[in-house]
């Protein structure tokens, strides 16, 4: 099943880059036709509550001897923050690294699921089978090899910790509040449409008030890849979009900064 999902995101790139959809006349990409979906990586980057923050440092910065200027820096973060991959191994030990996961597992359709009314009811609102099936009805069926979004609207609370987890101290994991999937939905997608990847624009595949964390043993333990904090998911159609997810190539990585962006149609 692999080999064909595999075909199917690269089929949808060979689309996307020969000029039907998002290129404009000439070769060059339309700048209308691309959506970022990526938080930017600084010191208001969210992370979970049990871990350090996103720290960048210049080493060099300035004119040289030689009279030319020059700078570099170094960086240091958590996998597992801001726009990022979960990998298989994160819930899964016999689950894929990050550098394992497949690019083609990585591109594809994007079917964006809107829960956002219900979400902004309720901070503990999970996209459901329900909701699934109304993006069907509406929609078609989601297409094999699909990259399913959940849209929760939570976006609007970046980069305000509290608002958007909860809580903002350090190791408050019992105060987390904020959407996620429900178990029901990620095992259908599972079981019952062949898709490569989910995700979400909230800090977890789970709900925040999760004590099992049941969404991710479900779909890594499959050895699918999930992606969360994606930004600006207000921006995307429902259906018709390429979603590219460009993690990290970290080597044994549990999870991976990740450069995320739609190709609109």
């Amino acid at each position: 099943m692999w080999t064909k999902l595999r075909a199917l995101a690269l089929a949808m790139v060979a689309v996307a880059i020969g000029g039907r959809t998002g290129w404009a006349a000439g070769g060059a990409i339309d700048p209308a036709k691309i959506v970022d979906l990526t938080y930017t990586f600084d010191a208001r980057t969210i992370y979970w509550p049990t871990e350090p923050p996103f720290a960048h440092q210049f080493e060099h910065f300035g004119t040289t001897p030689g009279g030319w200027f020059y700078s570099s820096a170094k960086i240091a973060a958590p996998e597992h923050g801001g726009t990022h991959m979960d990998a298989p191994i994160h819930f899964n030990r016999g689950g894929m690294t990050a550098e394992r996961v497949p690019l083609a597992a990585m591109v594809g359709p994007a079917a964006v699921i809107d829960f956002s009314a219900r979400a902004a009811k309720d901070p503990d609102a999970t996209l459901s089978v329900d909701d699934i099936r109304q993006w069907e009805a509406a929609h078609g069926r989601i297409p094999d090899g699909a990259i399913v979004v959940a849209r929760s609207g939570w976006g609007r609370f970046w980069p305000d910790k509290k608002r958007y987890l909860g809580t903002d101290r350090h190791d408050d994991v019992a105060d987390l509040r904020f959407p996620g999937f429900s178990p029901e939905a990620a095992t259908f997608l599972l079981k019952r449409r062949s898709v490569i990847a989910i995700a979400i624009d909230t800090a977890s595949m789970d709900p925040g008030d999760s004590k099992d964390f049941a969404v991710h043993r479900i779909w890594l333990g499959a050895d699918r890849p999930g992606f969360e904090n994606l930004a600006n998911a207000d921006q995307l159609p429902a259906a018709g979009a390429t979603l590219v997810c460009a993690p990290m190539k970290i080597g044994q990585g549990t999870g991976a900064p990740t450069r995320i962006f739609a190709i609109l149609p």
